[in-house]
């Protein structure tokens, strides 16, 4: 299955996931659905976000990630749609499902990947405003606005 998608993710995708990753013996399915929020500052308000991904990249890495989650919590299922493409706000950007036996292995397991991959995969966020501008999140810290990326230090992009 791929784990990336230029498709909206529809709620009933969401529950396909869910079906997927359960079984008879799991106790505990948690998902983690992100959704594009009308954020604010001083002068913009979100409006949408433009994913872009180094795919093959991407999707190599989501593929170990889930390995290791299963590995370490014993899951017994494991699923991840990331939206690649315009997702406006109210809309789904990333799904994370997974299954184990008890609760506690579900939540450390989901939690553990939509942190691997915010921070680890190759996608790339440009938020787009209200008024027309746009600017690259690099990262919680930092945002660098498209118009003027001069003197931003890109090592941690």
């Amino acid at each position: 299955m791929a784990f990336l998608t230029t498709a909206p993710i529809a709620w009933d995708r969401v529950a396909d996931l869910n079906r997927r990753v359960s079984q008879g013996h799991c106790g505990a399915v948690v998902t983690f659905i992100g959704v594009v929020r009308a954020d604010q500052d001083k002068r913009h308000v979100i409006r949408a976000l433009c994913y872009e991904a180094y795919p093959q990249m991407a999707e190599a890495l989501i593929h170990q990630l889930i390995h290791e989650a299963t590995t370490q919590w014993a899951l017994r299922g494991a699923q991840v749609q990331h939206r690649l493409g315009l997702v406006e706000v109210g809309h789904i950007s990333v799904v994370v499902a997974v299954a184990a036996q008890h609760r506690a292995a579900a939540y450390a397991a989901s939690q553990f990947l939509i942190e691997r991959i915010k921070r680890d995969a190759p996608i790339w966020k440009r938020e787009q405003y209200d008024d027309g501008a746009s600017r690259w999140n690099v990262g919680a810290a930092q945002l660098v606005d498209v118009a003027d990326p001069v003197g931003v230090d890109h090592a941690d992009v």
